[in-house]
């Protein structure tokens, strides 16, 4: 008898699907597809544990495009909300950086703080929501101890004002909840975007809210230090900041620009390690080259080198996964196998009976890929999902196609050793009838 699996929403369904057709990572239903990387998942679950505890934590995610950087990194980001902490994540661009002077280091904490989310709200947008946690917090504790709404607020941000940037921050987190409790909306919209680095003048920002600061290229990591401790004493556990796509500073034409960036990455690394910073922590995704490069790479900097370098007793099979790197491992045939039974399980929404092949179709499926590509299919799994999803989409909306002939029809460009540019190829009833062809 099969055993039947877990039931999968119909939203979940069609969002699972539409995103790995268009080869990019599902924001809903991450656990029903994923597979394999445990040890991985451990070892990032114990950094969010040690964030929530008020410590700090940076790791490195590295792997070849494809092979699930992206994705491991949402599931990361699930697991980080589900733990009560905050959560903001962004790609690295060409107009947004770690270090800049030309706006592109504001840009990327605007983005940042755009995407702030908590498990009630998920989506971004939540920065809002922890200011008016803040408040309920404030306002409980000037119940308990007699005291004025204001003196309370004022006490809870004395730590913050301590920091760096802290005393414009605070004041600024201020003028909020005077303006929440007097239902000042101006005030509010004001305070939301100089804490969301939107204010690009130090007139601008004195005007609105007498503070003669606002968050800026230089100001970057000060305020996400800011923003994680503030979320600690609003009543959250700390935050996780994810950066995707680091490669592109080790595309960055200026070799000035790229040393800059480093030495931000090794500005935090420091502060990280020597336990000088709290309730942070960092999850940076990145290739092969962008760490390892010694030109260009993180290893072109001489002080991360030393720092980010492998065990060199991790050889023959061991791991250490207590450093700041982790290197997500090829899937293996088998979990790969597990992966094409979850998605063909999304497919039936989780019913058996409605699965669109059986289980000699993933078996073929595979030895077609073993034998045409060899292990890049299981090495960068995206392409592989990617055609495998195209098959089962193409049975599911011709009822009646064999997937035999369809596998038959799978042409891959053998001098590349991927399927990136393959083609489904599915004959008509009619000789006469135009191919349906759909390419990846």
């Amino acid at each position: 008898m099969i055993a039947k699996a877990p039931a999968i929403k119909p939203r979940d369904r069609d969002t699972i699907l539409s995103a790995l057709r268009a080869g990019v990572v599902p924001r809903l239903g991450l656990q029903h597809i994923q597979v394999g990387r445990q040890r991985e998942i451990e070892a990032l679950v114990n950094d969010i544990d040690r964030v929530d505890g008020g410590g700090a934590s940076i790791r490195f995610v590295i792997g070849a495009y494809g092979a699930g950087k992206t994705f491991f990194l949402f599931l990361v980001r699930q697991i980080a909300l589900q733990r009560k902490l905050v959560v903001c994540q962004a790609d690295l661009a060409p107009d947004r950086r770690i270090h800049a002077t030309g706006g592109q280091a504001r840009t990327l904490y605007a983005e940042l703080a755009k995407s702030i989310s908590t498990r009630a709200t998920p989506d971004g947008g939540a920065l809002r929501n922890i200011l008016e946690s803040f408040i309920q917090k404030a306002s409980e504790r000037a119940s308990a101890t007699g005291k004025t709404i204001e003196t309370a607020i004022n006490e809870l941000l004395g730590d913050v004002r301590e920091m760096v940037f802290g005393y414009d921050f605070a004041t600024v987190v201020t003028a909020y909840a005077r303006g929440y409790e007097e239902g000042d909306t101006t005030l509010q919209d004001a305070a939301l975007r100089w804490l969301r680095g939107e204010y690009t003048t130090r007139t601008d920002a004195r005007v609105a809210l007498g503070v003669r600061s606002f968050i800026d290229d230089s100001a970057f990591y000060d305020a996400l230090k800011l923003l994680a401790r503030f979320c600690r004493v609003a009543g959250f556990g700390g935050l996780l900041v994810c950066l995707d796509e680091l490669v592109n500073l080790y595309k960055l034409q200026s070799a000035q620009a790229r040393k800059q960036n480093y030495e931000q990455i090794l500005r935090i690394l420091n502060d990280v390690l020597q336990g000088s910073t709290e309730g942070i922590g960092f999850v940076l995704g990145g290739t092969p080259d962008f760490l390892l490069d010694t030109r260009r790479g993180l290893y072109s900097y001489e002080a991360l080198q030393s720092r980010l370098a492998e065990n060199s007793f991790a050889r023959g099979g061991l791991v250490d996964y207590s450093g700041p790197v982790i290197n997500l491992p090829n899937l293996t045939p088998e979990e790969l196998y597990h992966l094409l039974e979850r998605l063909r399980d999304v497919f039936a929404l989780g019913d058996p009976q409605k699965w669109l092949v059986p289980d000699e179709a993933l078996h073929a499926f595979l030895d077609h890929c073993a034998n045409r590509i060899g292990e890049a299919y299981f090495r960068t799994p995206r392409n592989t999902v990617k055609a495998f999803v195209d098959l089962l989409s193409i049975i599911e909306q011709n009822p009646g196609t064999n997937w035999h002939e369809l596998l038959g029809g799978v042409n891959v460009d053998e001098d590349r050793g991927d399927i990136a540019d393959h083609q489904l190829i599915v004959d008509g009833d009619d000789p006469d009838d135009e191919l349906t062809t759909l390419r990846l």
